[in-house]
């Protein structure tokens, strides 16, 4: 036997970072459960109340929560993904600034989600309501999504592809919401499943 040749039935592993609800997340677990190419292997939390760890734990995903000192340590959350080796890092909706050490760590391996048409609508504080507001207010007649690589800075790493939709002048906040959440729920398993068959 051969110990060297790689085994093609090893799942890729996925490890998501959320701060909330975590409706990206589990749409994501599901989307995987369905497959024998890929999983979720671990979610995290920097809040300990988020609703995203309950999520996870329903569909019998690890997940844990955090302190922001374990974030930015060099041996908190840092260990914890040396462990479980992920190929894919996922930011479904996480708010906190990610440490360069671990984007060092683990080079364009992990990946954002952003409610906009980068570079409009990004950058610190830019996140949820906020920027469908802001969308909605300067009358664009579009928007959608950015899955775009991080980077030390918010929201300006490269952009692997952007999705969009179509505004009309009688679009609130939450309709412009609900239609971006329609697009995340299409593509953002999609993408991640193209990432991983080409790494």
């Amino acid at each position: 036997m051969n110990l060297n040749k790689p085994n093609n039935n090893v799942k890729k592993r996925i490890v998501i970072f959320a701060s909330g609800n975590g409706t990206n997340a589990e749409n994501i677990i599901k989307h995987f459960q369905q497959t024998d190419f890929a999983e979720v292997v671990l979610v995290l939390s920097n809040k300990q109340n988020a609703k995203v760890l309950e999520r996870a734990k329903s569909l019998n995903v690890d997940a844990i929560s955090f302190t922001k000192e374990e974030l930015t340590s060099e041996d908190g959350i840092l260990r914890s993904l040396r462990k479980v080796s992920p190929d894919l890092i996922v930011l479904a909706g996480f708010l906190l600034k990610f440490p360069e050490h671990i984007i060092a760590e683990f080079p364009n391996k992990i990946i954002n989600i952003h409610p906009a048409l980068l570079p409009k609508y990004g950058g610190k504080g830019m996140y949820g309501s906020a920027v469908h507001e802001a969308v909605v207010n300067n009358k664009e007649t579009e928007t959608g999504i950015s899955i775009h690589y991080i980077n030390e800075h918010y929201d300006e790493g490269a952009i692997i592809t952007q999705k969009t939709v179509q505004l009309s002048k009688t679009d609130t906040s939450e309709t412009c919401a609900a239609k971006v959440h329609q697009l995340e729920y299409e593509w953002f398993p999609k993408v991640i499943e193209e990432i991983l068959k080409k790494s």
